[in-house]
């Protein structure tokens, strides 16, 4: 398929107007041109109607006519064109000339005034010129009034016009080759910044992530090329955040899959010896529980790490906003973890003050929900007293979750939001280090703020603040 080209395109769109210019220009050059030759030719038809009217007499009441030798030699002489003409006296009847001369004008203006009209004689068209002229006999007192026409076919008239508009359109159609030829330069000369940036573009090296120059470039194209660098930063943007996602699964995962291996390869051969040893069964039975914790250790990191790359702020995802019950979501996740609690003698509560509606996606309100009970339950310790509550703050809606665990430190507390991080005092405790981070992402999406403060009498309170509240009403 041929590809446009936009010289070619510029080129058409400007030739047809002018196109249609020209022909209209045509009819008004060949109607000037035609009422040129009519004043030109009028004027030898007034002279031969006036030299006529000089040979007119009224002799005995008789109305006699001797035609000038210079009417004459111009009836003679008149090339590629007929003269027609007719005397008629005003009662109607024709003194001399041609007698089916038409004398459809109008009645004939003032004496001695020379009047011009078009019409048919003959099947072809006729100028015709027109004198009204009062003929006196002094000697009997008597005065005649007759009409004299002459008239000219207009073949030689036509012939000027036509010459007139050759020319002219010669004149104009070289013209608009001109035009055409200067736009065709122009254009090539105005895509010359394109094609430099075209080759600016082929020249750049495939992980090149630097901005494209708009210096030189016309004012134009600098939105076309600004839009380019817009889109090489969001490429850009997404390839790190996938790669530090495959960093951050590779480093993440080299211990869990570690542990994988070598319990693996230990209960494997404590299943060799298992027939010689009863102990053997004892001890694969302790390798497979570290194998089932270290796979269940990976598959929440791995969760994790995809849970962060989707909220990346340069992965493109969007939220799919609705109207989400914020104290039935936290209920039920509460509820999900309670076995969890239980078995590590946590007290886990959930308090609700209001029931609230909050505009965001419930399956990304859950997972947030989730990882704050996670962390409370992991760094509280055994035994520990936590508390999931959802009240109303002003026109906010507001999830907390409440520990009197050994908190975090003021100092850490920014810190503890950053990928990986885990602080010198929950070394110990088994964890990604991602939790938190997930939170905030989660939050972020959602417009939401997440603090961190003191608990009364010790802990950790985890609040999140939703912007926006759908509706509220008490509980």
């Amino acid at each position: 398929m041929t590809r446009p080209n936009l010289r070619v395109r510029v080129a058409l769109w400007l030739l047809l107007p002018l196109l249609l210019l020209l022909g209209f220009d045509a009819w008004l050059t060949y109607q000037r041109a035609m009422n040129a030759a009519h004043a030109a030719f009028d004027r030898t038809l007034e002279f031969s109607l006036r030299s006529i009217r000089d040979g007119i007499r009224l002799r005995d009441g008789q109305i006699e006519v001797d035609l000038p030798y210079l009417a004459l030699e111009m009836f003679e002489s008149n090339g590629g064109g007929n003269i027609y003409y007719q005397i008629r006296e005003a009662g109607g009847r024709v003194v001399t000339g041609y007698p089916d001369l038409p004398d459809a004008q109008p009645v004939p203006g003032e004496p001695y005034s020379v009047q011009f009209y078009d019409d048919v004689f003959r099947g072809r068209p006729l100028r015709i010129a027109m004198l009204r002229l009062p003929v006196h006999d002094v000697p009997s007192a008597q005065t005649r009034v007759v009409v004299v026409r002459v008239g000219e076919t207009i073949e030689q008239r036509q012939a000027l016009a036509r010459e007139i508009l050759t020319g002219s359109l010669q004149q104009e159609g070289l013209l608009v080759v001109l035009a055409l030829g200067i736009v065709w330069l122009g254009v090539a000369r105005g895509l010359r910044p394109l094609n430099r940036l075209s080759a600016r573009v082929a020249a750049r090296a495939e992980d090149d992530p630097t901005p494209l120059d708009t210096a030189g470039l016309p004012s134009e194209v600098v939105p076309l090329v600004d839009s380019i660098n817009q889109y090489i930063s969001r490429t850009q943007s997404m390839q790190s955040s996938r790669r530090r996602f495959f960093n951050d699964a590779a480093h993440q995962l080299k211990t869990p899959l570690a542990v994988i291996q070598a319990e693996s390869e230990l209960a494997l051969r404590d299943t060799d010896a298992a027939h010689e040893n009863p102990g053997g069964q004892r001890r694969q039975g302790v390798h497979l529980r570290r194998l089932n914790r270290a796979v269940q250790q990976a598959v929440r990191i791995v969760q994790q790490l995809l849970s962060l790359s989707r909220l990346d702020a340069d992965s493109g995802y969007t939220v799919r906003h609705a109207a989400v019950q914020l104290h039935k979501v936290a209920r039920s996740v509460a509820l999900d973890w309670s076995p969890v609690a239980r078995s590590r003698g946590i007290d886990l509560g959930f308090e609700q003050d209001v029931r609230i509606d909050v505009m965001g996606q419930a399956d990304l309100l859950a997972e947030l929900a989730g990882n704050l009970i996670d962390n409370a339950i992991r760094y509280a310790g055994d035994g520990a007293v936590i508390t999931v509550r959802v009240a109303r703050d002003g026109e906010q809606a507001l999830l907390q979750v409440i520990d009197n665990g050994p908190g975090i430190a003021a100092g850490e507390r920014e810190a503890v939001f950053e990928r990986f991080y885990r602080s010198e005092a929950t070394q110990a405790v088994e964890g990604s280090g991602l939790g938190l981070s997930i939170v905030r992402e989660i939050a972020r999406v959602h417009g939401a703020r997440v603090a961190l403060t003191d608990a009364s009498g010790g802990g950790l309170v985890v609040s999140v603040l939703f912007p926006s509240v759908k509706g509220a009403a008490a509980a």
